[in-house]
Formats: C-alpha cells, sequence, structure tokens
C-alpha cells in the first residue's frame, strides 16, 4: 500500500509537470499571436497598447499561468469592445483568448 501510494504522488507530480509546460507552450502561442497585433501599424495605438500590456501580463512569472491568462483576457476582453477595431484584429484577439481560455490552476 505503501510503494503505491508513493507511485501515486509520482505519477501526480508528472501530471501537473506535464500541464505546466502544456500551459506554458499555450501563453507562448498567445505571446506570439499579441505580438503580431502589437506590431500592426494598421491597427490603433490603443489597441496596440492592449495587446503589449497583455503580453506583459502573460510573462510576469510571479504568478500562476492561471492567473497571468486571466489578467491578460482582462486586459483583451476591455479592448475587445472598441468600435475602431479593425475585424480581423478583433478575430486574432478572440484566438488569443481562446487559447488563454483552456489555462486553470
Amino acid at each position: 500500500m505503501n510503494q503505491r501510494s508513493g507511485r501515486v504522488k509520482v505519477a501526480k507530480r508528472q501530471s501537473k509537470k506535464r500541464q505546466a509546460e502544456q500551459y506554458e507552450e499555450q501563453i507562448k502561442q498567445a505571446v506570439t499571436i499579441l505580438d503580431r497585433v502589437s506590431e500592426d501599424n494598421t491597427t490603433p495605438r490603443n489597441i496596440r497598447r492592449a495587446a503589449k500590456q497583455a503580453i506583459e501580463s502573460l510573462q510576469y512569472l510571479e504568478h500562476t499561468p492561471a492567473i497571468r491568462a486571466a489578467n491578460a483576457i482582462s486586459t483583451l476582453d476591455d479592448i475587445s469592445q472598441d468600435p475602431n477595431m479593425p475585424p480581423y484584429t478583433r478575430v486574432v484577439l478572440w484566438q488569443a483568448v481562446s487559447i488563454l481560455e483552456t489555462i486553470k490552476d
């Protein structure tokens, strides 16, 4: 029984490690998407600024991946209602948000 519980703990740790690696990969994907938006000169400045703020939130390693994702989503949700946002930019931001929404603690 004791060996079994030890193996279960090791398996849980490995699973959490794999999950953390997966979350970091998803964050990298979102950062890549947001970086494209923040560098696009056809996108209004306030939207580029919000994309940069979301990137900063995602790169703040003091928080867990879920908190970083939630902070970035909040920033993007605030700006997504902007009537001056080009439709293609809105779709790209939704893509980043959908990636980030899968990250949980």
